[in-house]
């Protein structure tokens, strides 16, 4: 999978994907993250990619042209509303839906996917009206940028791809998957060695070897968790 990323900060992706699964994915050419530098498609001296919003307010706004020009070059065969069918484009905003393990389950079956990194006050609405597929927000607070919600998505949508994660099963048993416990729940809780620390001991279930109660006792435990810690989930 490719996945692109659209910003005014390239260099903010030095580190997310420095390290773990996604820098070995990339090293075994599992995926490849590309980065564009949105001022590239600019024309001043000053390469200004913001301007204020019509009808006043506070901050500034990024431009369309600079956005279209640049998924418009990145993708020559992609028009304004003439979506790609193995690629989406995904603008980052406060505005937009909630991201969540379904629709990271959804992604991680395209091609491509191409991440706008919105700022400032927000992004002119003709480039979610009209060249994303879709707008994404990852919780209910406002980041400065979209650079942060890009690495969440990447990272949430590269582990479940074939062969990032050393074992295949490992996502299946995530919280919020339909699979592995089921219905959507929080994963099971987790002990490992020392079998007692502190006077706290790990269940014993988990020491005897039966894989039959050992599922059943993680069953109930996520579920557990999940009334405890999330009943929305429920």
């Amino acid at each position: 999978m490719i996945f692109h990323v659209l910003t005014i900060f390239p260099e903010f992706f030095v580190g997310p994907f420095a390290h773990g699964v996604v820098k070995r994915a990339q090293d075994a050419g599992r995926l490849e993250i590309r980065i564009h530098n949105l001022r590239d498609w600019t024309f001043d001296r000053h390469r200004t990619v913001d301007d204020r919003p019509f009808g006043g307010g506070e901050g500034m706004v990024l431009k369309p042209e600079p956005v279209f020009l640049a998924v418009e070059s990145i993708w020559p065969e992609r028009r304004p509303d003439q979506p790609l069918s193995d690629r989406k484009v995904l603008l980052l905003s406060a505005q937009g839906r909630p991201f969540d393990q379904a629709m990271a389950n959804r992604l991680s079956a395209e091609a491509e996917l191409l991440l706008i990194c919105g700022r400032y006050e927000g992004v002119d609405e003709r480039v979610a009206a009209h060249l994303a597929d879709d707008e994404i927000s990852i919780g209910n607070y406002v980041l400065s940028g979209g650079e942060l919600a890009a690495a969440v998505v990447i990272d949430t949508v590269a582990r479940l791809l074939p062969g990032v994660l050393g074992n295949e099963t490992s996502a299946a048993f995530d919280s919020f998957q339909e699979t592995g416990h089921g219905e959507g729940l929080l994963d099971c809780p987790h002990w490992t060695r020392p079998a007692e620390f502190r006077g706290w001991k790990a269940p014993e279930v988990l020491l005897n070897g039966n894989h039959e109660e050992i599922r059943q006792f993680r069953r109930r435990a996520a579920r557990e968790k999940t009334e405890r810690l999330r009943p929305d989930l429920l």
